[in-house]
């Protein structure tokens, strides 16, 4: 039996990684709400930035008191909500 085929993550140059670096970090301190769009997940995260955890790579956010971690190399984009 063959394997499914998954599809392989896009690659991106180190200018938009720290791009979304600094969003993150500019979210984080200021402690607003974000959306963000994530490699393989058809809806948007929506929540405020907890921790960065730079040995774990992941982006920790909190929404209604639940804890979402979220692979920092996962994150297409980040947005900020209109509601």
């Amino acid at each position: 039996m063959a394997k499914a085929k998954v599809a392989k993550r896009p690659t991106r140059d180190e200018f938009v990684l720290e791009e979304l670096g600094n969003q993150l970090a500019e979210a984080k301190m200021e402690e607003s709400e974000i959306l963000l769009t994530v490699w393989g997940q058809e809806e948007q995260v929506r929540g405020v930035i907890v921790d960065m955890d730079p040995r774990t790579g992941k982006v920790h956010l909190s929404y209604h008191e639940t804890l979402i971690k979220v692979p920092f190399m996962d994150i297409m984009q980040v947005n900020y909500p209109r509601d």
